[in-house]
């Protein structure tokens, strides 16, 4: 009863960590660009004690339903919902000047994370789809840096554990950005530092900042996070 009221949300411990790294404070323009189903939304507008506002963004309608469901279910009133293309979204509020405190990128990936949870990801593994969502990913994350505030942050996260969803798209925003940095994170559970090689390609030394979250290390799902601040 207490769960259909509103009074609490069910997610995993590994799923909670990207809005504390962010660490949205009350009255802050949050951008939230991948939200649904809302379970970091409404982490986060609770964090921001529903002051502020939170622009809580997914492209699917079907998703959007289940987005404003849950916010409608856990009291959010700080949230405005749209449903873009995340790049076409950031495009548009780039030509108006519009500009975030913070923003949450929890980027569509491949899912390795979660196989633990729902063994059926593994059944739907395919080296082509991680190599296209790496593609999505980092299209997501550039235009996300262009809508963020001088001084103001962003984390990055995936529930994988694909070098080329994770590491590979930081080391290509890095490059692109060089008033861009990765600032260390610290989490209740324990993280392993990003990956500098792979596949015979070296990503930057920034990277390693970054934090792995492996299910036979924490006891939680697999999550990968990553938080960066605009320098100028």
């Amino acid at each position: 009863l207490e769960h259909l009221l509103g009074y609490y949300y069910v997610q995993e411990i590994a799923s909670m960590l990207p809005a504390m790294a962010l660490n949205p404070k009350p009255n802050e323009l949050v951008l939230d660009l991948c939200a649904a189903p809302g379970s970091k939304t409404t982490q986060m507008a609770a964090m921001m004690k529903n002051t502020g506002t939170i622009i809580a963004n997914d492209a699917k309608l079907d998703r959007i339903k289940i987005l404003a469901s849950n916010l409608e279910r856990c009291g959010v009133t700080n949230a405005i919902l749209t449903r873009k293309d995340g790049v076409v979204l950031c495009e548009k509020l780039k030509n108006e000047k519009f500009k975030f405190n913070k923003i949450l990128v929890d980027a569509p990936c491949s899912g390795e994370g979660t196989i633990r949870s729902t063994p059926k990801t593994l059944l739907m593994w395919n080296i082509n789809t991680i190599k296209s969502l790496s593609k999505l990913q980092k299209k997501l994350l550039e235009s996300a840096i262009e809508v963020l505030k001088i001084g103001g942050e962003i984390v990055y996260s995936t529930c994988t554990h694909a070098t080329e969803e994770n590491e590979e798209v930081l080391d290509y925003v890095l490059k692109k950005y060089p008033d861009i940095k990765v600032e260390k994170i610290s989490l209740p559970v324990k993280c392993t530092s990003g990956i500098l090689e792979w596949t015979g390609g070296n990503y930057s030394k920034e990277v390693e900042k970054s934090c792995r979250i492996y299910p036979h290390v924490s006891n939680t799902e697999g999550f990968f996070i990553a938080k960066f601040r605009k320098m100028r």
